[in-house]
């Protein structure tokens, strides 16, 4: 599903990873840790290429950094969800509005949009919050926002960057669990985290440290 083959990158002098090799399969539950700035972030934007390799190649299901022409970019983002620390949420619309978004841009007809959000956002318990603005929700209800976007085109792969770092610890709590509730019906997860209490919530999930420009595996 992903494949990093012998991937450096640097920007300037900062090198950031080394003849990196790291692999993702179907349906696995996967952290990345590490301190500020050690490359969670820049490990996640080479997934859906926002940045390419200095050397080496990501493959992500059918599209490899190598080959990928820049109109076919769109195409891959369609099959990821992205969920970032800051929500992204649009402020000029409502809930329901900021949903749809992600299956406008696909070219969805008005009835597929209507449903596929209403189950999107009943799966991340905000049926009754359609209607709100951004600035009406909590931070974690804004964050389900974020994750009922990121999973409405049913993508086989979430990434999400740091998507608990501002909340509280309860709200944490249960977002991880809804990322595993998604992970259980199949969707594969990589999580960039350094909250290692959250990290123990999920049983099976494979933990890799970024030390030395490479990833390690955590026991």
């Amino acid at each position: 599903m992903v494949e990093f083959q012998n991937v450096s990158v640097w920007f300037g002098d900062n090198l950031v990873f080394k003849d990196l090799n790291f692999k993702v399969e179907d349906g696995e539950f996967v952290f990345i840790t590490g301190p500020t700035g050690s490359g969670k972030s820049t490990l996640l934007r080479l997934i859906y290429m926002d940045i390419f390799p200095n050397r080496g190649r990501v493959i992500v299901g059918k599209f490899d950094s190598k080959r990928i022409k820049r109109r076919q970019i769109p195409y891959l983002r369609r099959r990821l969800g992205i969920i970032f620390q800051d929500f992204k949420l649009l402020d000029d619309r409502n809930v329901f509005e900021n949903v749809a978004f992600a299956l406008y841009v696909t070219g969805a007809k008005r009835k597929e949009v209507n449903k596929k959000v209403l189950m999107a956002l009943a799966e991340v318990g905000l049926s009754h919050k359609k209607n709100s603005m951004p600035d009406e929700l909590s931070g974690g209800e804004q964050q389900r926002v974020a994750i009922a976007r990121a999973i409405v085109n049913e993508p086989f792969l979430i990434l999400a960057d740091e998507p608990t770092g501002n909340l509280d610890p309860d709200t944490s709590f249960e977002i991880i669990e809804l990322l595993m509730k998604i992970n259980l019906r199949g969707t594969s997860v990589i999580m960039a985290t350094h909250n290692y209490s959250l990290i123990e919530m999920v049983k099976g999930a494979k933990v890799y440290q970024i030390s030395n420009y490479a990833l390690v595996p955590r026991k």
